[in-house]
């Protein structure tokens, strides 16, 4: 395994980081604090080539291969402290667009990609359900077979974007006697008759990223907008979330390198009982454990991308990666409040929001217990 960068990744990470600490990054704390989706930023990332890694040139994409959207993301993590928007970028390239690149037939992909990838246009991916989460292929939602098309029913629980999406990646199942061999997945439009967004949901994090729920009400979908063959939505939703699992990662990992320096910068200048802070090993244990976690997450996702570059399966890659980079998150995020102390705890300081929003990660795009079951049934138990 190589995991040397070319001095034009390097230099595309670069230009990253320079675009998202110019353009990105303010007003964040109102933003946050009102729950506010910043369409302008969206609009930014989809100029400057964000929502078109790794999508191919005939769709508007830049056509970067997995190895350079990663080091993308984790430039962008590292830069952007808005993590709700990276997280919104992240939903709709791989839950939307992937499965509409990797299944859609060429009319869904002329009629859709250029227009997610411009930013004109913005994805939801319908699959949760008030009664089916982590255990997905349960889900109530039923699409029945008329002429022309099919009528869909059911609602659609915690869906990132909901609110803003002009179109939605539906999952509904045709024969639930047949479990997940039933799903299948559907391209809805906006102001499709039966079709509704309920309400906005305010979340503990990434409050940037709006949410809400999607109503399906005797929806007729036209045959034109399946995605993908009948029984074929299990395939497309575990593709989706083994390339979010590897991608979304990547901001996670720049954000914890942000994280370290700014600890590391704090350590020196921050000085009690007539030295630094970092002198005490309280905290310099810390952050040594900080820079451990950092660079063992960095390990586990660059294998993940690597073996995507080779063509080659990462379930159990992806579902490690998953698993540390979501949890080393959380614990960088704790230590880095506790190495400012009281300052880490006042929102200001713009310590205290890395730990809201990492919580999720350990719960979005399979939780955390999901992924070590995962990890347990590959290793055969």
């Amino acid at each position: 395994m190589d995991f040397s960068w070319s001095d034009e990744q390097l230099e595309f990470k670069n230009a990253v980081i320079e675009f998202a600490r110019n353009e990105l990054n303010e007003g964040l704390i109102e933003r946050d604090r009102d729950g506010r989706f910043s369409r302008e930023n969206w609009l930014k990332c989809a100029r400057f080539g964000i929502l078109g890694l790794s999508f191919p040139e005939a769709y508007g994409g830049t056509g970067d291969d997995i190895l350079t959207t990663m080091l993308t993301m984790e430039g962008l993590g590292y830069a952007c402290r808005d993590n709700g928007l990276i997280f919104a970028l992240n939903a709709q390239m791989w839950s939307v667009q992937h499965p509409i690149l990797t299944m859609g037939t060429e009319a869904q992909k002329r009629k859709y990609l250029p227009r997610l990838i411009n930013g004109e246009i913005i994805g939801a991916h319908g699959m949760t359900e008030p009664d089916s989460g982590s255990d997905a292929y349960s889900l109530r939602t039923r699409a029945e077979k008329v002429e022309g098309g099919y009528i869909l029913n059911g609602t659609k629980m915690f869906v990132t974007s909901a609110p803003i999406a002009d179109i939605a990646v539906v999952f509904a199942t045709i024969n639930p006697d047949v479990g997940m061999w039933g799903i299948t997945a559907f391209i809805v439009e906006k102001g499709t008759p039966g079709f509704s967004v309920s309400r906005d949901i305010e979340k503990m994090g990434l409050r940037t990223s709006p949410m809400g729920e999607l109503i399906l009400e005797d929806c007729f979908v036209p045959e034109e907008n399946r995605l993908g063959p009948e029984g074929g939505g299990a395939r497309i939703f575990t593709s989706s979330m083994e390339w979010e699992r590897s991608c979304i990662l990547g901001s996670h990992l720049g954000a914890m390198e942000r994280q370290l320096e700014t600890c590391i910068r704090y350590a020196r200048e921050r000085k009690q009982f007539n030295q630094p802070i970092g002198k005490f090993q309280s905290v310099s244990n810390r952050i040594a454990e900080m820079k451990v976690r950092l660079e063992t997450a960095r390990l586990l996702l660059y294998k993940v991308a690597w073996l995507k570059s080779q063509g080659k399966s990462a379930n159990m890659e992806a579902a490690m990666a998953k698993l540390y980079l979501s949890e080393a998150f959380v614990q960088s995020s704790l230590d880095a409040i506790r190495i400012h102390g009281g300052y880490g705890y006042m929102t200001e300081f713009e310590v205290e929001r890395d730990l809201r929003d990492a919580i999720g990660g350990t719960i979005y795009s399979g939780t955390s217990d999901i992924q070590r079951n995962i990890i347990a049934r590959l290793l055969g138990l």
